[in-house]
């Protein structure tokens, strides 16, 4: 039996050629099948090179064992993630590697529902059969469908319902497409609006699919590719601007003046806009920067509710609450009228419409949860012993808390500060947020002090 290295926490990523090629995704696919006995499983792939040989590869695993695929061909994760609800399928795979180098791809896997994959009863099943990788030939094969334009024409129709489209003002908007798969989807939501009367004048950049990345791998999140849509933001006079990764699952914003919006921030604006769609709505959060989201959720009378990072915890946490939204601050935003998925189509939208209707720019929006609740953003300390780190942090800081909290690694509140630390699930890191109440709560003198603790 061979160990298959390219499972890791949540999904299938490996190097190609290394521990991951069209063989391997052959097997998964076929797995995948056999798991659920699938009827009908819904297959999408991103724009890189790689991509399309391995999701042919994951096909024909699945047709072997004699289930059908219904192919969307190029489309976002999320895509895939409405496809799987909208046609009843049995499961829903999409070949993307999102943000990670060129010389790697993945796998991301949902059952029916849209619903991510218990890990022991479900996701390391899968991974054990396609590591046997022992069939039995099924009584018939399986048949390919392609739905690509039916099933984006249902997913536009989907998205574009979250927001009032009669409300949306003539707007100039930036979006970096990456030249990953989000420019074709865009597109089709653009016309879209277009054909209501939307008067929304969009400037596009690196907006056509290139599997060499001419711009490099999109990956907005990180500050030194910021730069490049700040500044079309304002050469352009935008309203404010949108950049996407590899499978458009996240977005990023840019204000009117072309300043990084953090994701954290993000979280309580779109909860803000929920909460006066739905009154009293339960909001779920990630536990690294909390205060912000928490406090708005509570001024507009809803009902903020944490849970542990990652798609699968928040997720089952929005289930279980019948949450209307959720937020990560890494950018992952989840909507309940979306089969609990995460979109990043849906939350510019929203912008939008929350821009169109106040008058008020994002900028504005945002000014005071800016000077209220600093953030560090998340940092990241590539460490020999991620335990040792962290236990240093917490002999220094543990009898001095306020409040304790271990929902995800470890969170440690103070008077007018508190701070998270959490290991990676996948790599030898020490994960860090810092957060304040107000530009006196001495953040960078308290992330010196920790980052000695922690950068041994």
């Amino acid at each position: 039996m061979e160990k298959l290295t390219c499972f890791k926490a949540y999904d299938v990523r490996g190097e190609l050629g290394v521990n991951f090629d069209a063989a391997i995704a052959y097997r998964i696919g076929r797995a995948v099948a056999r798991h659920f006995r699938a009827k009908k499983i819904v297959v999408g792939m991103d724009a890189r090179e790689s991509s399309p040989d391995l999701a042919e590869a994951m096909s024909l695993g699945i047709m072997d064992e004699g289930s059908n695929v219904l192919d969307l061909g190029l489309a976002g994760t999320e895509e895939m993630y409405w496809a799987v609800t909208h046609f009843g399928a049995c499961a829903g795979i999409e070949v993307t590697a999102s943000h990670n180098p060129i010389n790697y791809n993945g796998i991301k896997i949902v059952k029916s529902g849209s619903r991510p994959l218990d890990d022991i009863e479900e996701f390391q099943v899968i991974k054990t059969l396609a590591e046997h990788n022992s069939w039995l030939e099924a009584p018939h094969k399986g048949k390919i469908e392609n739905i690509s334009t039916h099933a984006r024409a249902a997913y536009v129709e989907r998205v574009v319902s979250f927001v009032d489209v009669s409300a949306l003002k003539q707007l100039k908007i930036v979006i970096n497409s990456g030249n990953g798969a989000a420019g074709p989807t865009f597109d089709a939501i653009a016309s879209e609006l277009d054909k209501t009367g939307a008067n929304i004048d969009f400037i596009r950049m690196h907006h056509a699919p290139d599997h060499t990345f001419p711009n490099g791998i999109p990956n907005p999140i990180l500050p030194e590719n910021h730069a490049e849509t700040s500044s079309f933001v304002r050469a352009e006079h935008a309203d404010f601007g949108i950049a996407f990764d590899g499978d458009f699952d996240r977005c990023f914003f840019f204000d009117q003046s072309g300043n990084f919006v953090p994701g954290e921030y993000i979280i309580g604006l779109i909860a803000t806009i929920f909460l006066e769609k739905e009154p009293g709505a339960k909001i779920v959060h990630d536990p690294r920067v909390i205060w912000n989201t928490q406090r708005i959720v509570e001024e507009k009378g809803g009902s903020p509710i944490q849970s542990k990072t990652g798609h699968t915890f928040i997720k089952q946490t929005m289930r279980s609450e019948n949450a209307v939204y959720g937020g990560e601050m890494s950018a992952h935003h989840y909507f309940r009228d979306f089969a609990y998925c995460d979109s990043g189509m849906i939350p510019w939208l929203l912008v939008a419409e929350l821009v169109s209707k106040s008058g008020k720019s994002l900028g504005e929006w945002v000014e005071t949860s800016f000077q209220k609740f600093p953030s560090s953003g998340e940092i990241n300390f590539k460490v020999k012993d991620a335990d040792r780190a962290i236990q240093n942090v917490l002999d220094q800081y543990l009898k001095l808390a306020l409040h304790v909290d271990r929902t995800d690694g470890v969170s440690l509140s103070f008077e007018n500060w508190r701070f998270n630390i959490r290991k990676s699930n996948t790599e030898p890191l020490v994960r860090l947020n810092l957060e304040g109440r107000g530009a006196s709560a001495g953040l960078d003198e308290h992330f010196q002090n920790l980052k000695s603790l922690v950068d041994l």
